[in-house]
């Protein structure tokens, strides 16, 4: 069961990897919205420690012929949830993750500043796995309740943020299942 730690800015229960990638929120900004991401590595396999090695500087170039065009990034997000749903977090919310580049949201520039990244193991050629939609509602329903800047109105997609230049997390990814989930939640925790 995840719970979130405020004041430290993890998940309880979700697998810890320390990214080097991150650095201060300006100003020490709330987080105001939650950018959701597709990753897989290599492109379209799911597995491994591909994304970790990406996300901690320690991808090998020699593992695979596309790790030799992006293990120089320096690129992180807050969270990934895996294809069977586990939660592994990088990055404390209240720091910035290196998740969106060059960006904008609502005519605001550099969505890194005041965002959290959500990758899910996935790509833009599948659908996504229902317990990651079930795993992912849950980590924003406790973002929603740790950070009240933080709405289901402020919720988009890498694509949305940085159009023409990202297209995950993809044309499978299923927006309204994850509206429904969030509302369903929120309407159990009313009553």
């Amino acid at each position: 069961m995840l719970q979130l730690d405020r004041e430290r800015g993890w998940l309880e229960g979700a697998r810890v990897v320390d990214s080097p990638n991150f650095d201060q929120r300006p100003d020490n900004e709330p987080p105001s919205l939650i950018v959701i991401h597709g990753i897989s590595l290599p492109p379209g396999q799911y597995g491994g420690p591909w994304i970790d090695a990406l996300f901690t500087n320690t991808l090998d170039p020699a593992a695979h012929p596309y790790f030799a065009d992006i293990c120089q990034l320096r690129v992180s997000s807050h969270l990934l949830i895996r294809r069977d749903g586990e939660v592994v977090q990088y990055v404390p919310f209240n720091k910035r993750a290196w998740h969106a580049g060059l960006s904008s949201y609502q005519g605001r520039e550099r969505c890194n500043d005041f965002s959290i990244g959500i990758e899910l193991e996935g790509s833009d050629n599948e659908p996504y796995e229902a317990i990651q939609y079930r795993v992912l509602a849950e980590c924003i329903n406790l973002l929603f309740n740790g950070y009240p800047q933080l709405s289901p109105a402020h919720i988009t997609g890498h694509s949305d943020i940085a159009p023409g230049r990202k297209s995950d997390p993809g044309p499978h990814f299923d927006w309204q299942r994850l509206r429904q989930l969030l509302e369903n939640s929120a309407r159990s925790a009313d009553t």
